[in-house]
């Protein structure tokens, strides 16, 4: 077995690194092998920001760049793309200034809004900024409070408090322009080659036909695509993996297509493309996209690692199961496809077959009468962990649910669907007293674990409560508004069971 060449574009220049293993961290390759310090380890896990940097990759004639964490992503997914680290920005020729100056936008709104203190978290902040300011300024878009504050997301250490960083974020655009060279780094990116697959320990095949192919000749092999969990079980686990077969290089399964009765969503598309496909069909979802973890992990995370995966807290099923999607499950044998709740069997085990992989999600448009709402509850508002995410789609007419949909997360050993709960609305009126039977139904249908985040009682008294905001958010009129509950009570309640 033999170790790919490692090259990616960095400063203008190509980097080659021999002999990484696969699973060293893109962090330990800055700091360890190249002595780039700025970048900062913190949490190890992708949560606090500290190890930000951007990664551009090409997008037809442009780079699409992405702000993501360094520490749990595998070096070797960095192979033919673009990177910078704060060290870069007043470095690196290909960035173009309208003015001389030292440092780029992102450091001298930094500094003129004092956004740092101690200094340790402020080279992420500076990366996720320099990530902003290409992807918004760059493009002619004004930064607004909201903006930055949906993509400093990822970065929570902020020991200046708020204000000064989100200041700097909407000061950036007011100083000189300095832009990405992006047809000289195309230019570079372009000359590289794409390592050989063979007998590699780290396999990145570009093709599906040759993805299936390798899955099929090496099973045991770790499959991996934006590494945001297995890059958890490399820094927190310490394992160390034989093979690895990273998914994120097939074109086929990065496409987002329109299908006409569905759209079809490809497993490496990342969560922030995939997010955004859905979007645009189910606008009502922007809250919940947004909350789910931050924006470095949903550009590196995939929709598909999610779902395979099958955490039972994770965020993406519970609304796909509500919108009744289906995975499609391929091997040089063919595809098979599967409704995503019977795609588990097990606490983190599911139907996959050793020559399988996933390959897409196919998620059915919505249709007249559809009423969609996802609640997710959680003890901080950006990125955290959901004590439970609920999902509940109804198809609303003349007063009755005709057909019901709810996806659960936190509540089992899997993600799961709530079909009691969906059999009492189903057929029934669309009214208090058919609310108050399927909230009941909905707290008695699942036995949820107590843990850190939220007690057993908790949960179930959570699940009803948020299926009669459902009722309240689907109706009009003050006296539907007042037949049941108020909130406030519903919320001592839920506090009192905390």
């Amino acid at each position: 077995m033999t170790l790919p060449v490692l090259q990616f574009v960095r400063r203008g220049q190509t980097v080659t690194l021999r002999d990484v293993p696969p699973e060293r961290t893109l962090l330990e390759v800055l700091r360890e092998d190249l002595g780039c310090t700025g970048t900062k380890e913190g949490c190890a896990e992708g949560d606090c920001g500290a190890c930000t940097v951007v990664v551009g990759e090409p997008e037809g004639d442009t780079l699409r760049y992405s702000a993501v964490n360094s520490c749990i992503r595998l070096a070797h997914s960095v192979q033919g793309l673009a990177l910078w680290t704060v060290e870069d920005l007043a470095r690196d020729p290909l960035i173009e200034r309208e003015a001389p100056a030292v440092i780029h936008p992102a450091q001298a709104a930094m500094v003129s809004c004092h956004g740092s203190q101690c200094g340790f978290c402020t080279p992420g902040f500076v990366m996720s900024l320099f990530g902003m300011y290409q992807n918004r300024v760059c493009q002619g878009q004004s930064v607004t409070r909201e903006l930055a504050q949906h993509d400093l997301s990822g970065n929570l250490c902020r020991c200046t408090g708020y204000r000064p960083i989100l200041d700097a974020a909407q000061q950036m655009e007011q100083l000189p322009r300095a832009q990405v060279n992006e047809a000289a780094v195309l230019a570079q990116l372009q000359s590289l080659k794409p390592p050989v697959l063979g007998d590699a320990a780290y396999l990145a095949p570009r093709s599906l036909a040759e993805l299936l192919q390798a899955r099929a000749a090496h099973p045991q092999a770790q499959i991996v695509a934006g590494g945001t969990d297995v890059g958890l079980w490399v820094t927190k686990q310490f394992r160390e993996f034989g093979r690895v077969l990273d998914v994120t290089r097939v074109a086929e399964l990065r496409e987002i297509s329109d299908q006409g009765e569905h759209l079809a969503i490809g497993a490496a598309a990342t969560l922030t493309q995939a997010f955004e496909a859905l979007l645009a069909l189910w606008p009502q979802l922007d809250e919940f996209a947004a909350r789910f973890a931050g924006l470095p992990v949903r550009n590196a995370g995939t929709l598909g690692g999610n779902v395979a995966n099958g955490s039972p807290i994770g965020d993406s099923m519970p609304l796909l199961i509500a919108l009744r999607a289906q995975v499609v499950l391929a091997s040089l044998r063919g595809e098979r496809r599967l409704p995503l709740e019977e795609f588990y069997t097990g606490y983190r085990q599911n139907q996959l077959a050793a020559d399988e992989l996933l390959v897409r999600i196919e998620v059915p448009k919505p249709r007249a009468g559809d009423l969609l709402r996802v609640y997710k509850v959680s003890k901080r508002t950006d990125d955290d962990i959901s004590a439970v995410c609920l999902a509940i789609q109804l198809t609303l007419q003349g007063g009755q649910v005709q057909a019901a949909s709810i996806g659960v997360g936190g509540v089992a050993a899997t993600p799961v669907r709530a079909r009691a709960t969906e059999a009492v609305l189903t057929g029934a009126a669309w009214n208090e007293t058919s609310v108050v039977r399927a909230a009941d139904t909905l707290r008695g249908e699942f036995q949820p674990l107590s843990d850190m985040r939220a007690s057993s009682d908790y949960r179930r008294a959570l699940l009803a409560h948020l299926l009669e905001r459902y009722w309240r958010e689907s109706t009009d009129t003050a006296s539907q508004l007042a037949t049941l509950r108020p909130l406030a009570q519903a919320a001592a309640v839920q506090k009192a069971l905390a």
